[in-house]
């Protein structure tokens, strides 16, 4: 991992979370303790977070939900990996649901050439993904747009997609542990979020290793309620090995390059 994308994993883990030890941030960067005080410094020094003895603490609080923009750069190896093994879990007919995310977005255009498929999002980027493909029908449900994430929020999505079944939901949120389940800062996107997963037979999480064991403010899908977690080969074993005691089935991706 580049120097620039690992500080953007820290930065965005912190102000997810609000507060990380700098041992959970070295675990899950994959960098030593040594390096990983030298990018806090960095951050620290451009005003992004400040820097404590045992880790960094954020400076906009523990409800921060990173933009799109932000997340785009962060794990972009893993989350097309991730989006390729996603791929095989819709077959030609499904009618599933996709939440917003740059890794469900990843998979929207994976899913383009997929026959008699029907897909419910919030997410305009899925939706504009999917816009040229003849094979697929793409419906949206209404909302408050959410400019940060291209999503559509609020009580109107909600009762849209309410109305409706699925065979799947396939969901990214900011963080995913075995104890707490998937789950993000907004109160507004996890409403909708809810709403996704109460319409689909079951749920599948696609989540890079910079989520995985990481549990934000406000939960959207519990840990019994997912039935699929894909994930790539930097995540904890230890955790894939609790959500596998869970019952969860763990598809894990091998990022190219």
């Amino acid at each position: 991992m580049f120097a620039a994308e690992r500080r953007q994993v820290i930065l965005e883990l912190v102000r997810t979370n609000g507060a990380v030890s700098l041992r959970e941030l070295a675990r899950i960067v994959g960098a030593s303790e040594v390096t990983v005080r030298r990018d806090l410094r960095f951050l620290d020094t451009e005003g992004l977070l400040v820097r404590g003895r045992g880790g960094a603490v954020a400076t906009d609080g523990p409800a921060y939900e990173p933009s799109h923009s932000e997340k785009a750069g962060v794990a972009g190896a893993a989350k097309a990996a991730i989006a390729d093994l996603a791929a095989d879990l819709v077959s030609p007919g499904d009618a599933i649901v996709v939440g917003a995310g740059t890794t469900t977005q990843a998979l929207a255009r994976r899913l383009a050439r997929v026959p008699r498929l029907t897909v419910v999002t919030n997410s305009l980027l899925v939706a504009q993904a999917l816009a040229r493909s003849t094979g697929v029908e793409v419906i949206l449900p209404g909302g408050v747009l959410r400019g940060a994430i291209f999503a559509l929020v609020g009580s109107t999505a909600e009762q849209g997609i309410s109305g409706l079944r699925v065979q799947r939901a396939f969901l990214s949120g900011n963080g995913l542990s075995a104890s707490h389940g998937l789950s993000t800062p907004n109160t507004a996107v996890a409403g909708v979020d809810r709403a996704m997963a109460a319409i689909a037979d079951d749920v599948a999480v696609l989540a890079d290793h910079t989520k995985i064991g990481v549990d934000t403010m406000v939960q959207t899908v519990a840990p019994d309620r997912i039935a699929h977690v894909v994930t790539d080969t930097g995540a904890p074993a230890a955790e894939l090995d609790r959500l596998r005691a869970a019952g969860v089935a763990v598809h894990v991706a091998e990022p190219s390059g």
